[in-house]
């Protein structure tokens, strides 16, 4: 639906600095827009936090939060007035700042990537969001393309951003992948993308060569599983059985070979187990054996050997007994 705003009732007009509608829309709250389209309306005189709530719904609390909001990003003056707006250079042509430090992608330290997983994300306030966004065009840009690929954000996506970019030092290029990756596989809360983007960081994944490379394992890996996951009937699987499932595509492992020591699985112990399964896979892989054919042309011998094997055995206790028994 085509909207078209109604000119034949403006009569009267006030202006709206532009870094509002730019970049204010969605990091400010609906109390903290009333807020400012009051005091923008009436400015030029001293208006009090009470005027402003009566006059919006707003609460006198929510009020004074507001007038802090936009005094902390700078589009109001911290004036006892309350209602003088900042029409600094810097407001409307925000400076182009990044506060990561030079260093590159290899001398980052071992040290620092080992305890990537260990440090929790913060949560930062609407008015830090803002200032690091005025601070870089990079996080500006961002935070546009994640908003066409997830839709609106909250705080803790914007986080995660910042945090991906300033403290991970994942590349502008890097992130935007990530994010594209989360939402095809529809996993797009932030804590699912903070471990991955955590993964990459610590492997060193940061160019877009090596993330596309990585979105198509992640994606085989998944394709992978899903099947695995169909065939053994299970909803949910344990981060260990994950880890083996993993273990058998690096292999090469073909799921007609899983699927067939699934079978066998079933047939000897009548139950799913992923380390009896992963027994059977690796001692076919140790075996060179890459194709049900190859299990089953061998199978035979196998049989055979373990028969002998066991003849054997119950052949050393009998001697063990006999030797006992005559030295008694």
């Amino acid at each position: 639906m085509d909207f078209k705003a109604n000119n034949t009732i403006w009569g009267t007009m006030f202006g709206i600095p532009c870094i509002i509608a730019d970049n204010f829309l969605k990091l400010a709250s609906g109390e903290q827009i009333k807020v400012l389209l009051y005091l923008l309306r009436h400015s030029g005189r001293n208006i009090t936090s009470e005027e402003i709530a009566s006059n919006t719904g707003v609460s006198p609390q929510q009020t004074e939060n507001a007038i802090i909001f936009w005094q902390q990003v700078n589009v109001l003056s911290s004036d006892s007035s309350l209602n003088k707006i900042n029409a600094a250079s810097n407001i409307t042509n925000p400076p182009v700042q990044n506060v990561r430090t030079d260093e590159t992608d290899s001398e980052k330290t071992s040290d620092h990537l080992s305890v990537l997983s260990q440090i929790k994300r913060p949560d930062l306030k609407n008015t830090e969001i803002v200032e690091r966004m005025q601070q870089s065009q990079d996080i500006a840009d961002l935070f546009k393309v994640a908003e066409s690929i997830l839709g609106t954000l909250n705080n803790a996506m914007y986080s995660s951003i910042i945090w991906y970019y300033d403290y991970l030092g994942l590349k502008k290029e890097v992130i935007i992948t990530l994010i594209h990756y989360c939402k095809s596989i529809e996993k797009t809360y932030p804590k699912y993308i903070d471990a991955i983007a955590v993964d990459w960081a610590d492997g060193d994944i940061n160019t877009l060569k090596k993330s596309q490379e990585e979105v198509n394992r992640l994606s085989a890996l998944n394709e992978y599983k899903s099947r695995i996951m169909w065939l053994f009937k299970i909803k949910d699987i344990a981060k260990k059985n994950l880890k083996l499932i993993e273990s058998w595509q690096k292999m090469g492992i073909p799921f007609e070979l899983v699927n067939y020591a699934y079978e066998k699985t079933l047939e000897n112990i009548n139950k799913i187990s992923f380390p009896y399964i992963n027994k059977i896979l690796v001692s076919w892989y140790d075996s060179g054996f890459k194709t049900v054919e190859e299990v089953k042309d061998k199978e035979p011998d196998f049989m055979k050997n373990k028969s002998n094997q066991r003849n054997n055995e119950e052949k050393s206790d009998i001697d063990k007994y006999k030797f006992v028994i005559n030295n008694i």
